[in-house]
């Protein structure tokens, strides 16, 4: 018997050991791609960024593949993140690891859109004015910065997968989603979405290739929150009288004294 125990034990470690590992590289494979992100759109740095070096097709093929595979991260994205998928979901896979999978599968879904991404490289507007180009790049980063920082408003290790893993290496049960809505939060209703759009949008040089990236991203953006709020609706009671006091994008700052 204590041999049997101790067999169990053992496993159980073991398991733990194999779902750090598995969340950790889940974690570094999104700090590379996020990181690469950023010189995709700004077009710095990486071998391969939205308006170079990727391979070459005519526009009107550069067009579909670019849509298609815009599509395949908003589908992937939007139905693992679905309450409906993640119940079917986790029987496959440790619920305390089903966060880091969703995380993985976006980080490999959005490495294919950068590696096969095609550029469309015509210009729709140029900035030169030096003074101009130093505040689009402000802004472009000010955006970035946002997006990152509202990780850590909300909770950075449990949104990437890490704290879940933790939890359950400690023999915790996993937390319920608790319904929180730190500053930012009380400014608009997603902070973290905000940010996405000066880091799309913002630039001294928009192509026409970098245009639909930016126009399909922001769509993606406008038409998931939608969901996910529904869901939200549906998992805490009180997200409703939150959402009819907090905008959705654009903050009203003289609100937040009556909350």
């Amino acid at each position: 018997m204590t041999t049997s125990r101790q067999g169990d034990t053992g496993t159980r470690a073991r398991f733990g050991l194999l779902s750090a590992l598995y969340a950790g590289v889940a974690y570094a494979g999104f700090l590379a791609v996020f990181l690469y992100a950023i010189g995709f759109v700004s077009g710095a740095v990486v071998p391969r960024t939205i308006d170079s070096g990727g391979p070459r097709s005519d526009t009107a093929t550069a067009v579909v593949i670019d849509v298609l595979l815009l599509a395949l991260f908003a589908i992937q994205h939007t139905a693992m993140a679905r309450p409906a998928f993640k119940r079917h979901w986790t029987r496959l896979v440790p619920a305390h690891v089903e966060r880091s999978t969703f995380v993985l599968a976006a980080t490999a879904v959005l490495a294919l859109v950068f590696w096969q991404w095609r550029p469309i490289p015509a210009v729709v507007w140029q900035v030169n004015a030096e003074a101009a180009r130093i505040v689009l790049w402000a802004v472009f980063a000010a955006g970035w910065v946002l997006v990152v920082a509202m990780t850590f408003a909300i909770d950075h290790l449990d949104f990437l997968g890490l704290r879940q893993v933790g939890r359950h290496l400690r023999g915790l049960a996993q937390a319920p989603p608790a319904f929180r809505h730190p500053l930012p939060y009380r400014l608009v209703r997603h902070p973290m979405m905000v940010g996405f759009f000066p880091a799309f949008l913002a630039t001294p040089t928009m192509t026409a290739g970098h245009l639909l990236f930016a126009l399909l991203s922001c769509g993606y953006i406008l038409f998931g929150v939608r969901l996910e709020e529904h869901d939200l609706a549906d998992t805490h009671p009180e997200y409703r009288a939150y959402a009819a006091a907090t905008p959705r994008f654009v903050p009203q700052p003289w609100s937040v004294g009556r909350r």
